[in-house]
């Protein structure tokens, strides 16, 4: 958009000296022009995102039949023939459609539940536009419950596959890298994955191929630096168990560096000083595993967020309710914990009707560290550039209040010392390369890149019209 760099150039000519040029394009550019603008902008990291929840439909549609090389063979249920009766064990599962199982599984059904499934492959157009649409978050009926309860169910097996797995890898960093990113820390599962008959793949298998495959040249290609977490559901009946599996495998197997508490909060089971005693005893033998926990992802007030830092957690995840308890705000202002925020997730897992009711801006203008992050971008069909927008948009960020995110979302990264500085280091500088880019488009030299524009931003706002 020649556009875009006019107005860029004419904002940087006549306000530079006050030092408010980004004011000044905000004032004259649309939504449109705003969105291109953030999307070439240069950015930091991404702490908060889950791998199995950051890419698209169409990347996972390619990856599964890609997958049949390695002997991999799915099925997706397309139909439901009243193969189980009311209140037999699993009946709510039943009822889900495009839900993808296995060859290996479904060998292992009825004749008549055979029926209900068909190969990926075969679907019809109509069949994979459903199978896509399955797995987005993008109904206004849907919310909180069809996500947690349906939406992980329907890629089933799918998240079992190690060659899968690889290729999300691959795909989560050249999706951050179009953007401008450097550094990604998704929390990687390892657990759970099988060969074609079913047969499960040990944890340090599984981390040793993630491991072989950061060496391959399309994906140091990228030039992305990226370090995992590990998750663990905490309402478990046995979460103490893999709580303390979790940090042995963190503190033996590198590029893992961070133990990560996930599921939902409203869940009782999974209250955070349940865990006090196991993380006290963790303490005592490990002491280069972070921790990052999902806190205060909840509608009503409580102390979660507070009882996380007690647990020793270096950042909080969403942190939305922490704006019901002054004084852990006050502890937090200038301090050394970071807040992870997910706008988007937020408005559509229902923790927020409104942005208006978000308190992000709270946390920013009141000293708190906070980075933007996308959670499961690929379930709501947006990017890192959407997560800017809409806090440009919504909250009218400055220029200082936006470099600011990104840096924060390096110093606060679970990297030593010498690869946060090096990153910082590059991030200033592509920064700085950045405004000095669209200082030269003003005389006509050069184009913003077209920013891809996907499902949420295209509803919520209006600057995809053809």
């Amino acid at each position: 958009m020649k556009k875009v760099a006019i107005l860029i150039g004419l904002c940087f000519c006549c306000v530079e000296l006050r030092g408010d040029w980004f004011e000044e394009f905000k004032r004259n550019s649309s939504d449109a022009e705003l969105h291109q603008f953030l999307y070439e902008m240069p950015k930091g990291g991404d702490l908060h995102h889950h791998l199995t929840g950051s890419i698209f439909s169409e990347d996972w549609y390619e990856l599964a039949i890609a997958s049949s090389e390695f002997g991999y063979l799915y099925f997706t249920k397309v139909a439901i023939n009243n193969c189980r009766r009311y209140g037999d064990i699993g009946f709510d599962q039943y009822l889900i459609h495009y839900r993808n199982i296995s060859e290996n599984n479904w060998e292992k059904l009825s004749e008549c539940e055979k029926s209900e499934y068909l190969p990926l492959a075969e679907m019809n157009d109509r069949q994979l536009e459903d199978w896509s649409n399955a797995i987005r978050l993008d109904k206004k009926h849907e919310g909180r419950n069809e996500f947690f309860e349906r939406h992980w169910q329907r890629l089933g097996d799918l998240l079992t596959d190690p060659y899968i797995m690889k290729g999300i890898s691959l795909k989560n960093l050249q999706h951050l890298a179009d953007e401008g990113l450097l550094y990604a820390e998704p929390q990687v599962p390892v657990a759970g994955w099988v060969k074609p008959d079913g047969t499960q793949i040990g944890s340090s298998d599984a981390a040793q191929l993630l491991r072989d495959a950061l060496d391959e040249p399309d994906f140091k290609e990228t030039g992305m630096t990226w370090r995992f977490q590990l998750s663990i559901l905490r309402m478990l009946p046995t979460a103490e168990e893999q709580l303390i599996e979790a940090y042995k495998f963190v503190n033996a197997n590198k590029p893992w560096v961070a133990v990560n508490m996930v599921g939902r909060e409203d869940d009782d089971k999974g209250y955070p000083l349940r865990f006090l005693p196991t993380f006290r005893e963790l303490r005592h033998k490990y002491g280069n595993v972070h921790l990052s926990i999902h806190g205060g992802e909840v509608d009503e007030p409580n102390s979660h967020v507070r009882d996380t830092l007690l647990l020793g957690a270096d950042r909080i995840g969403h942190g939305i309710n922490l704006i019901t308890d002054p004084d852990t705000m006050r502890l937090m202002r200038h301090g050394p914990y970071l807040v992870e925020i997910n706008l988007i997730s937020n408005l559509l897992l229902e923790y927020v009707s409104d942005y208006s009711e978000h308190p992000f801006p709270e946390y920013l203008r009141t000293g708190i560290p906070v980075a933007l992050s996308t959670d499961d971008r690929g379930m709501w069909d947006s990017t890192m550039t959407d997560e800017f927008f809409v806090a440009v948009k919504e909250f009218n960020l400055s220029w200082n209040e936006i470099k600011l995110l990104s840096e924060n979302s390096l110093k606060y990264a679970f990297l030593d010392s010498e690869t946060k500085e090096e990153l910082l280091k590059r991030y200033r500088s592509n920064i700085f390369v950045f405004e000095e880019k669209v200082r030269s488009d003003a005389v006509g030299v050069g184009d913003l890149r077209i920013a891809p524009k996907r499902g949420f931003i295209c509803r919520q706002y209006d600057i995809c019209a053809p």
